[in-house]
């Protein structure tokens, strides 16, 4: 996993009383369901349970991450809560007490603690830093369509799939190896046939990127984003800009990110 430039921004607001949440994005959740109200909230828990006096907050979420996009924006959001509010009051637990505390809230909150690429393995608790990753600068598409997690886990078929580990453990061998890691050569989702099957949106935005890009389209976690790689800048601009013309108007988004290096 790696983190690219992409984020929502959140304002903070510790003299609030109890937890609040604003967010004007239609599909973000105000109230107890949504990432940051929990993390404040389990927060406040612990931090009540150590014999610390619990205050509150109250959180202005700016979205820009595509809700239900594969991308972490909920996940990301409660790390930065829990950081903050840490930070906040001066630290009474350490990272690796505050990493379990997000783990209880989703699988990958405790990457977003992790501050840079990590190998991910178990169910998110145990993150290794791998060595450099080659640069890539990356197209970002935002099909207009939020996919489920539960829903794609649910169409996935383990015997479908099995044949593919191997591209993994021989990716995971590079890594280890303390070689430099090229993402390009060894990405690979298993989420990404169940996703395309259940949302026809995703693969028609997959077909049409890669009819008018000529490169690889792949999609990023249980969907609905989707990504193409490119290595110069450049040529990752020229992309943005044939689907700029091409959907300019629909609700499909589109983003210029990179990571590595």
């Amino acid at each position: 996993m790696t983190p690219i430039d992409l984020c929502d921004d959140l304002y903070l607001d510790f003299d609030a009383e109890g937890t609040k949440v604003v967010c004007t994005h239609p599909r973000v959740p105000e109230d107890e369901s949504n990432l940051a109200h929990r993390a404040a909230d389990l927060f406040f828990q612990a931090l009540g349970e150590k014999g610390h006096e619990t205050h509150g907050v109250s959180i202005e979420i700016v979205k820009r991450i595509p809700p239900g996009g594969g991308l972490g924006g909920g996940s990301s959001n409660a790390a930065t809560v829990l950081t903050a509010l840490n930070d906040y009051h001066h630290q009474p637990f350490s990272k690796p007490e505050l990493m379990k505390m997000g783990l209880g809230l989703g699988a990958d909150v405790p990457f977003f603690m992790f501050n840079g690429p990590a190998i991910v393995q178990g169910i998110g608790e145990q993150l290794e830093k791998p060595p450099d990753l080659l640069p890539y600068h990356l197209v970002l598409s935002d099909p207009g369509v939020a996919a489920e997690t539960a829903a794609v886990y649910k169409r996935f078929d383990f015997e479908l799939t099995s044949t593919q580990k191997y591209n993994m453990n021989a990716g995971l061998n590079v890594l280890l190896r303390g070689r430099e890691f090229d993402a390009g050569a060894w990405m690979h989702n298993d989420l990404e046939g169940p996703a395309c099957r259940l949302y026809p949106e995703i693969r028609e935005t997959k077909e049409e990127m890669e009819l008018l890009l000529h490169t690889k389209v792949r999609m990023t976690g249980s969907g609905s984003s989707l990504f193409a790689l490119f290595q110069a800048r450049r040529e990752a601009q020229k992309g943005c800009e044939i689907l700029l013309a091409k959907w300019g108007g629909s609700n499909r988004k589109i983003f210029l990110s990179s990571f590595g290096g």
